[in-house]
């Protein structure tokens, strides 16, 4: 059990490690060799120069000889600081501006909190004796535990302490949650409302379209969406499963990448030609000329590629039951989106389109049908994966019990009693063995996410997110607790009877809040500071710098500027804020360790979006729903943890006071939901309809389908090779708008003919890369 001198310890060695960190980030940065490293996204924009182009010493471009600079290492802090919201939401996007609001509705919540539980709660624990008379029962504690609830007197009227400051940090939190609440519904809507014209405003994704043995799929879609909205229908791309092509294209990129490298290394030194060989990852096999080799290499998957373009085009197999479908207007894309469309809720299912950027193209080759079954295999993987990280979960609360080491490996006995050595092992080394063990946890859920099939990039990391923010709350919180007060209390447990064992539980569970202490020192201080450092694109781009590139653009294709990455981010900021609702009115000594890394977090991350990180897609926001549900979701918790607690010390009758929180929290997370969340799932038609007359009084003359015929292209058809070829299967512009053919091979339907509002028209039929087929509407 960490007593204050292994947290102080843990402190300095992590406080260390923070501080090499930034020093190192503050020298390198400065270095010309380094700018790309620093500041991709100022590159990404035009508005900054390499260095190592610029004229001067050739010392001058790789080493900063500037003594001033080196001075001033610590300017990047308050410029991280400078720029307003405002302005940060033109540079960075609306994502990264609200998502730095998390940051600081954390110090919002919890600076009032701590100032309270500090002048209020801190000196009632201090001053009784509880841990004096649990020490009659071989409770073990520390001295730091004097500041915890586990040091009043069970059945003492100081418990009345803790239930008022209950109610004033609920009532304190979901204030602070409204207020956020509302001000980022209206600020998404304003950037809606302001943003500019965007493809996915217009679309809509059409989901289980119903097969038809007479039309191709785009006819049918064509055909349903003129006669169900017919003054507002403007075209179609059906989705094609094109999965086997995209990995032939990444193959042939891999293979570009050899050759280049090869290249250029037969370039530097023309006395010897490279050779490969053709074994197992190149290690053994027959040697050949690398040049060579590559070249044919590309050249065969060049023309599979373009066999494999021929045979989507002309195999009805690989057209899915899905498409895009885009509106004249915002408005009828709205009406579309958010209505069903026929009287069986299973086929023609819309939704909004996600951003190009963010669709997942490979997820839309899955069966719709096959969803519900994957989604099912999912959760039983979770559920086992959860289960079994218990196991590692116990091992690092071993670590945290000098005992449970001793009992495990007595061969350390005389090691683990030196003092420095035991404050190690108790401050430090189980945050850091939990860090470890959670390394390639979001890889994993990741990995699951996709499986289940998902077709955009945000619903991606929204469910990787969630199933993270779960284990984090079973195993890392809960987890811990139980095994940790298992380990150290084990002698207590074996002694007492069953009846006792819940009391002893009430004493002991406030007393892991030294090993969460660890751990926010470990993740929240070391690894933010960590993050700053980009040790990992530091070593890739100096490596690519030195093997693969050629000119200057080969060197800005070599930057890797990342991006925040929500479901690893997100859930590890809603761990602390888990964390300092339940031991705000139990530990309040973990509060200032929390307010640090939110603070510190907001700064690192503050200069990463302005300087560093390029989004890939932008959801306006959409997550925020998330992220308020998941906060009232650990503030529900820590009321129901603080019942369970009082009840173990003998105050079951404050129980009626404390079950009214969590019954106020939920009717307070309805109202918020019922209020404010339809802003983040529906565009209101009010607002789509004000945005179209807008833009129709700017731009009367507005070509919407030129600005949307390529929008939703998988990315595999949008290289140089196809490009022309693509451009003239996709579609046909037409001057001609008498009239409306729907294309139809039913003998029925084939003279139908819509009228617009606008008189008639005849718009030519958008039918992606089905060209190859035969389109049989009437001419008119």
């Amino acid at each position: 059990m960490a007593t204050l001198a292994d947290i102080g310890v843990a402190a300095a060695i992590n406080i260390l490690t923070a501080l090499i960190f930034l020093l190192l980030f503050a020298i390198l940065r400065i270095q010309p060799f380094n700018d790309r490293i620093y500041f991709p996204k100022w590159y990404l924009k035009g508005l900054r120069s390499s260095p190592l182009v610029n004229p001067g010493a050739y010392v001058s471009k790789i080493v900063n000889l500037d003594i001033r600079s080196y001075i001033r290492f610590l300017n990047w802090m308050p410029a991280a600081l400078k720029m307003p919201e405002s302005e940060l939401i033109d540079h960075a996007g609306f994502d990264s501006a609200i998502y730095l609001r998390i940051y600081l509705i954390g110090l919002k919540i919890f600076v009032p909190i701590a100032l309270l539980s500090w002048s209020i709660l801190v000196p009632v624990n201090w001053t009784s004796n509880g841990l004096q008379l649990a020490k009659l029962n071989d409770v073990k504690s520390s001295n730091i535990d004097k500041l915890s609830i586990s040091n009043v007197e069970r059945g003492s009227d100081r418990f009345w302490a803790h239930l008022m400051m209950e109610y004033a940090f609920t009532f304190w939190t979901c204030y602070v949650l409204l207020k956020e609440y509302e001000n980022i519904a209206s600020m998404r809507l304003a950037f809606l409302q302001s943003e500019e014209r965007r493809a996915d405003e217009f679309t809509v994704l059409v989901r289980n379209i119903p097969p038809d043995s007479h039309e191709l799929v785009s006819d049918n879609v064509e055909q349903f969406f003129m006669v169900n909205h017919p003054d507002n229908y403007l075209m179609n791309q059906v989705v094609y499963n094109a999965n086997k092509l995209a990995k032939l294209v990444a193959q042939k990129k891999k293979m570009q990448n050899w050759f280049d490298y090869y290249d250029l290394k037969y370039t530097r030194n023309k006395d010897q030609k490279p050779r490969v060989k053709l074994g197992f990852l190149g290690l053994w096999g027959k040697k050949v000329d690398a040049i060579d080799h590559f070249t044919l290499e590309i050249e065969k998957l060049s023309n599979q590629i373009l066999e494999e373009r021929k045979r989507v085009k002309k195999d009805e197999k690989g057209v899915m039951p899905a498409a895009f479908v885009s509106f004249k207007t915002r408005w009828g894309a709205a009406v579309c989106a958010q209505t069903q469309q026929t009287k069986n809720p299973t086929e023609w299912l819309t939704e909004w389109a996600p951003e190009a950027r963010e669709v997942y193209w490979p997820n839309l080759a899955i069966p719709y049908v096959s969803l519900t079954v994957r989604r099912l295999l999912m959760h039983v993987a979770f559920f086992f994966l959860t289960f079994f990280f218990i196991i590692p979960i116990a091992f690092v609360q071993s670590l945290a019990s000098i005992e449970g080491i001793k009992k495990s490996a007595p061969f350390l006995n005389p090691l683990v009693e030196k003092k420095f050595i035991k404050s190690v092992i108790q401050g430090f080394l189980p945050g850091i063995f939990l860090k470890l063990f959670l390394l390639f946890l979001p890889t994993i859920l990741m990995i699951m996410s996709k499986f289940e099939g998902f077709v955009s990039i945000a619903s991606l990391e929204r469910r990787a997110a969630f199933r993270y923010y779960l284990f984090n709350l079973v195993n890392v919180f809960l987890g811990s607790i139980i095994t940790g007060s298992a380990f150290e209390q084990l002698n207590s447990f074996l002694k007492q009877s069953a009846d006792q064992i819940p009391r002893t539980v009430g004493v002991a569970i406030p007393i892991k809040a030294t090993f969460f202490i660890t751990y926010i020192m470990v993740d929240g201080w070391a690894g933010v500071a960590g993050e700053i450092l980009r040790l990992k694109a530091f070593i890739i781009f100096h490596l690519k710098n030195l093997f693969l590139v050629k000119t200057e653009k080969d060197r800005e294709e070599a930057m890797d500027p990342g991006q925040i990455d929500f479901y690893v981010n997100e859930p590890r900021i809603q761990l602390y804020f888990l964390l300092g609702l339940v031991y705000a009115p139990v530990t309040p000594v973990l509060l200032p360790f929390i307010i640090f890394f939110f603070g510190f977090a907001y700064l690192i991350f503050r200069h990463q979006i302005i300087n560093v990180y390029n989004q890939k897609y932008e959801s306006a926001a959409a997550y925020w729903p998330d992220v308020h549900g998941r906060i009232i979701s650990a503030l529900i918790i820590s009321q129901i943890l603080l019942i369970g607690l009082m009840s173990t010390k003998g105050k079951a009758q404050s129980t009626p006071f404390l079950v009214v929180l969590p019954i106020l929290t939920i009717v307070f997370h309805r109202f918020c939901k019922d209020r404010y969340e339809s802003a983040f799932a529906i565009n209101p038609l009010q607002e789509a309809m004000m945005k179209d007359s807008l833009e129709r009084s700017r731009e009367p003359n507005l070509n919407l389908k030129r600005f949307l015929k390529n929008a939703y292209i998988h990315p595999v058809f949008k290289d140089r090779e196809y490009e022309d070829d693509l451009h003239e299967e996709l579609i046909e512009d037409s001057d001609d708008e008498n009239f409306v053919v729907i294309p139809t091979k039913h003998q029925s339907r084939r003279n139908t003919v819509m009228s617009s509002s606008s008189g008639l028209s005849q718009p030519v039929s958008f039918n992606g890369l089905d060209s190859g087929k035969e389109n049989k509407s009437l001419d008119v």
